[in-house]
């Protein structure tokens, strides 16, 4: 499943969960990914840097395939 000229799979990534109260290090990786406030969504690339910051904050995240 391609979007662009490249051919990169992209992941919808939508913030359900405040970042309030959590760990330094899961503020970064929200902040990473392009989520700024509560219910945001962000489209990244789906690489390997990527899904491990997802990984690492998944209890605040939705995933979808684009």
């Amino acid at each position: 499943m391609t979007n662009d000229t490249t051919g990169a799979r992209k992941l919808a990534v939508t913030l359900v969960r405040s970042v309030s109260g959590r760990l330094r290090t899961h503020k970064a990786c929200v902040h990473g990914l392009g989520l700024r406030r509560l219910n945001s969504t962000a489209l990244v690339d789906d690489t390997a840097s990527n899904r491990g910051m997802i990984n690492k904050v998944a209890y605040l995240l939705k995933v979808e395939e684009r």
